[in-house]
């Protein structure tokens, strides 16, 4: 069925290109409507536009800022993960999960890599669009952190997930045989889980985590 848009090597044609990049712009849009729907005013506004198509621009530079690449894909990154979080915790769920899918999308046109529709959700669209569970916690004492380390697990949990169902021939020689079974868990959360650790240490710094709450103000129309 998606023959047209995948090429011989699991990369992308003309048209999945096309196709990719108009559902990247939906999304985003949609996202931004959500953001809308969250405020007072109950409108998109021009600052919503904004801050979304901002926060999934840093996302996208930034992860090309690698501080340590896997060799089976996965990196630790300067913080990149943090803008799709930092949408979730301005405007909510929803958005921050359709940010997270258009980013996704961003990634996927990056680095694709196609063995199966589903391997393609695993590794992109679910995981990158569980960032936006964050927004859960935006209310709550310290909520930036807080939804960040969930937003953090919650991504591994489907990169693993793709791991069991399609990466397990990819294990090396000199893993241990007796811990085949959390072999995906491991590969995943050890550069998931060290981009986290660097990221929640920079913004609890008591002048970024002040900074960023004066950002999400601003972002909010407050």
């Amino acid at each position: 069925m998606f023959q047209f848009l995948v090429n011989g090597e699991g990369g992308l044609t003309s048209a999945g290109y096309a196709v990719c990049i108009a559902a990247g712009a939906l999304l985003f849009l949609l996202a931004a409507f959500f953001a809308g729907k969250g405020s007072k005013k109950s409108k998109i506004t021009t600052r919503q536009l904004a801050f979304c198509a901002m926060s999934m621009a840093l996302a996208f530079v930034t992860s090309y800022i690698k501080i340590f690449e896997m060799p089976w894909g996965g990196s630790v990154t300067l913080c990149s993960m943090l803008f799709i979080v930092l949408a979730a915790n301005w405007y909510g769920v929803k958005t921050g999960i359709l940010v997270g899918l258009a980013y996704s999308i961003l990634q996927f046109i990056q680095e694709p890599f196609v063995l199966s529709f589903f391997q393609v959700c695993c590794d992109y669209i679910f995981a990158f669009a569980a960032l936006g569970i964050a927004g859960f916690f935006a209310s709550r004492p310290n909520g930036l952190v807080k939804g960040y380390i969930a937003a953090v697990l919650a991504r591994g949990a489907f990169h693993s997930l793709g791991g069991y169902l399609y990466w397990m021939d990819y294990m090396p020689d000199n893993f241990p045989q007796s811990l085949k079974s959390i072999y995906p868990i491991a590969y995943n959360y050890s550069y998931l889980l060290a981009e986290g650790i660097i990221t929640v240490i920079i913004i609890s710094i008591p002048a970024v985590s002040k900074a960023l709450s004066q950002v999400k103000k601003t972002a909010v129309d407050m």
